[in-house]
């Protein structure tokens, strides 16, 4: 069963770059009528394959300049661990993303903080305190190569 065509796709690039354009003008670069493009995008928010619109921040305005990555490693893998320290990290906003991993670690964090001594306080505040929390590492990124939110269509 495919989800979407490739007419879906196309409307999909155009919003991914810019999700408050009109729906006039996104038929127009879609080739469309806007009545077949607003039913397009109805019936793809109404499949959930549009989840939901956002505006994108710059984080050093909103003094979140200095993105972390974190490994985690539980003390134990039960599910009753697993699900608490999931729970916590929902919790916390600092915390961007959040994956349970394969490999020599439990966890992969992606967190945003003002700075190091911002961070200091979230590890050793929240983090090391989170319910099943053995160890982490901590990765301070010096430089973003490529930061995007546009999925390949």
């Amino acid at each position: 069963m495919q989800i979407i065509d490739d007419t879906d796709r196309r409307i999909l690039r155009v919003l991914q770059v810019d999700g408050r354009i009109s729906n006039a003008e996104l038929a127009r670069r879609c080739n469309l009528s806007p009545a077949a493009c607003f039913e397009r995008v109805k019936r793809l928010k109404d499949r959930k394959v549009i989840t939901r619109y956002a505006a994108l921040i710059d984080p050093v305005s909103a003094e979140r300049g200095l993105l972390i990555f974190i490994e985690v490693l539980l003390d134990r893998t039960t599910g009753d661990v697993f699900d608490a320290f999931a729970e916590a990290v929902k919790r916390q906003p600092e915390i961007l993303e959040c994956h349970m991993v394969a490999g020599g670690f439990d966890y992969l964090i992606k967190a945003r903080v003002a700075d190091m001594d911002a961070y200091r306080i979230f590890l050793g505040d929240i983090l090391v305190k989170m319910p099943g929390v053995r160890e982490t590492r901590t990765y301070a990124v010096l430089e973003e190569v490529k930061a995007t939110t546009v999925l390949p269509l």
